[in-house]
């Protein structure tokens, strides 16, 4: 599968941005920037008889309309599950105070993105020693299965 990248939502009173028209299908989730970043099911497309989309909340609710042409309609981005990490070494940037390690973010829709989870010295610092919990686990149920 083609790997992908995150996509952030507006923020609240975003203004419209120019871009490429997105023209969600019936039951497509759209995010419709005209309604502050709203995200809706699409319910009725644009026909003869309506020259708008018809979007419902998902967990249901009242129906609003977003124009045609579809400017104000954006993809609903694919939430993450879960990260790895690669197999590349973490590094140590001494002049920022921080610890690199790639990773790999998955998403629900199959896709991933390779990135770098940035962490402080504390937070080295405490996942190196809850790091060492979860070894001294695994060794314990290793001993314990045997």
């Amino acid at each position: 599968m083609a790997q992908r990248t995150a996509k952030e939502l507006p923020a609240r009173g975003a203004e419209l941005s120019a871009g490429a028209p997105f023209h969600p299908r019936l039951g497509d989730l759209a995010l419709d920037l005209a309604k502050g970043g709203r995200i809706g099911v699409v319910v009725a497309l644009p026909s003869d008889s309506s020259a708008s989309y018809q979007l419902r909340p998902p967990s249901g609710g009242e129906d609003w309309r977003a124009s045609s042409d579809g400017t104000t309609l954006r993809p609903v981005p694919a939430r993450p599950t879960h990260a790895t990490p690669m197999q590349r070494d973490a590094i140590y940037d001494h002049r920022a105070q921080q610890a690199a390690l790639p990773v790999t973010v998955h998403y629900e829709d199959g896709g991933t993105c390779d990135t770098l989870l940035v962490l402080t010295p504390g937070q080295v610092e405490l996942y190196y020693a809850q790091l060492a919990k979860v070894i001294e686990a695994r060794e314990a149920a290793r001993e314990h299965a045997r």
